[in-house]
This record gives C-alpha cells, structure tokens and sequence, in this order.
C-alpha cells in the first residue's frame, strides 16, 4: 500500500508539471492505464495531438537517469500509438541532460526546467534552482575523501574489488567503504558481480559525473612567476628542483595532458604537493607570488588520492590521466580542447552500457 501511496503522489506531481508545460488543466489529461507497468505514466494531450511515455526517478544521480532514458525510449518504441519518450525527475543537471539527449529523450523536472522537442513540440526551460536540496542530503559521493573510490574504479574499469580490496587500495576504512558502495550501486554507477565484488557499471557517466561537480579551486593553490623560456622548461625546472629536495608532487592540469598525449604547449605548470612551500624551496625555485603574472600553479590538495596511480612521464611525476581530466575543468589557455585529447586517447574505456 504504500508503494501505492508513493506511485500516486509522485503521478500527481508529474501530472501537476505536464499541466504547466504545455499549458492545460488536469482535466485535460488522459491517463493511460500500462497493464504491464512498463511504463510509470503514460499521458495523452488532446489538445494537442500529443502523448508522453514517462520515466520517474526520485533520485538525480546521472547513471539512474540514463537506465530511465534507455528504458522509456524502448517501451515508446513499443507503444502502438506515437509517442514521446520523457524522463521526470526532481533535479536534471549537465550529465543526466547529456544522457538524455544522447538516447534522444525528453526530460522536464520538478523544479521547472524541461527540454522537450518532437514533431509540433518544443519545450525549453532553463536555470531554474534546484527546489529539492535538503539539510538531510546524503554525503557527496565525490567528496575530497569518497572520491578516491571512484578514482580508483575509473583508473581500473576492467576489474572488480571486493569491499576489502577498495579499502586496502584507497586507506580508507572498511565501514566508510561500504557506505560508499551501497549508494553508488543505488545510484547505478557501479553493479555488483555474482562473488559481491563491484566494478563500473557506465565508465563514462561516472566520470562525467565526479567532473561535473568537481573544483580544482577547492584545492588551496598558490599561484607565482618563476622566469623560464618555455612551460616545458618551467615544468622541468620545478620538477628537477622537488626531486633533489625530496619533495613529493605529481603534475596535473595543462602540463599534465602535453605529460599524457603531448596536446599543445602551455604556458602554466601546476603541480600538486604533499606539505607547504618552505622558504628554501621559494628561493631554490626563485618563485614570485603574483596570482596575475602566474605561470606556476602550486596545489596543496585537500586530500592525498589526488596522489593515486601518478606515475613517471619522461622523469616528471605525473598524476593519473583521471585526475588530470577533472583538474582540467578549471583550467585556462586551451583546457577543454586538452580535456577532449585525455578522454579520446586515454579515457574511452568502454563499460557494459556503452
């Protein structure tokens, strides 16, 4: 009964949303019984000549939004009469959009943004807030900390790790672990294989996802002028000068993609580091703090996974072509052209549901 209750209440709000959206009254509605509940709704608007097949999700995790637009375009496609696949939920951002369009779904959500286009249709609602955001919000699944679980499955999609395993590859402890597990395979990130272990179940929704919310800036960066001929010059210089102190780093950002695929030059180096820039290391760098003038990115993370899986390129500590796909985003000169190289040439592992 009160999976009954629940349906209701959340047919209710649909209908509510489809009446504003095309601009009719409720009365107007004509609600389609789905014998088989294929289908959560499915609406018919006379006045005009429409019908919508819809998909519910109360949650607006990207990988349940892309299972819904894969689903309601299969059952629109089955459906006798025409009709346009839709997607409802209480929030869309960037990655469930991409998700939809990709399946060639419409979408609206309950905080009042919607895109639907179809033969005689076109409905287009941007920039309304979030209306659903609660002080009882669950933990942020790519948080400095949790993120180093998806780190991890990301830089191994191939392979599956029991709950022990995680724990043990990102020092984190094994309750912590689970509770991450839990939402992330809730949220269809990730799915479990027949012995309990998981792995990624969509490779490229799970790191569109980590990006989208993603700031480099959360970082503390402290930004300077070191005199060099060339970002490759600067960016071994700083290298050379932190392997004879002993100081350890990883390259990440621009510097990192040209490491990785040799995309373009660049002027900014950014580096991340474990500790504080000491007085000895500014004056062996002979680095000038100026946030203007900067051509060096110093990057103190606010935690250690920024560290895993960094390996050796041409003798340059390197993060992991993961973390410097996500660095990107925050980046200036040609950072999304350097972000586009990563994900084509390193990046494009294909998971069950590409």
């Amino acid at each position: 009964m009160r999976k009954l209750d629940e349906h209701g209440r959340m047919a209710a709000m649909i209908l509510n949303a489809i009446t504003d959206l095309v601009g009719v009254e409720l009365a107007d509605l004509q609600v389609s019984p789905d014998a088989s509940m294929r289908a959560d709704l499915i609406v018919s608007v006379p006045s005009i000549g429409q019908a919508f097949v819809v998909e519910f999700r109360k949650t607006t995790s990207a990988a349940s939004i892309a299972a819904a637009a894969k689903q309601v375009k299969e059952i629109s496609l089955r459906t006798k009469r025409q009709s346009i696949p839709i997607v409802a939920v209480p929030f869309m951002g960037e990655v469930g959009k991409k998700a939809c369009a990709e399946k060639g779904v419409g979408w609206f959500d309950l905080s009042g943004n919607a895109r639907i286009t179809a033969q005689g249709i076109r409905i287009v609602i941007e920039g309304k807030p979030n209306r659903f955001i609660s002080a009882g919000r669950p933990p942020n699944l790519f948080a400095p900390k949790s993120s180093r679980i998806a780190r991890w499955l990301l830089e191994n999609p191939g392979d599956s790790f029991s709950q022990k395993e995680l724990s043990l590859a990102t020092g984190l402890d094994q309750g912590f672990v689970s509770r991450l597990i839990t939402r992330l395979v809730s949220e269809e990130y990730i799915t479990r294989t027949g012995n309990g272990a998981v792995r990624v179940k969509d490779f490229a929704l799970l790191l569109d996802t980590w990006r989208e919310g993603y700031r480099f800036s959360n970082h503390t960066l402290l930004k300077g002028y070191v005199a060099a001929r060339s970002g490759d010059a600067l960016l071994r210089f700083t290298a050379d000068v932190l392997g004879e102190m002993n100081t350890d780093y990883a390259v990440t950002g621009l510097s990192a993609a040209w490491l990785l695929t040799r995309f373009a030059s660049f002027r900014i180096a950014t580096l991340y580091l474990r500790g504080s820039l000491t007085p000895e290391l500014s004056e062996r760098l002979r680095f000038r703090s100026d946030p203007r003038g900067a051509n060096l990115w110093l990057a103190f993370p606010n935690d250690d996974g920024v560290f895993h899986g960094a390996t050796r390129r041409d003798g340059i500590n390197c993060v992991h072509p993961v973390q410097a796909y996500v660095d990107l985003k925050d980046h200036p000169e040609r950072a999304e052209e350097a972000s586009e190289r990563l994900r084509t040439e390193l990046l494009s592992w294909e998971s069950d549901e590409g």
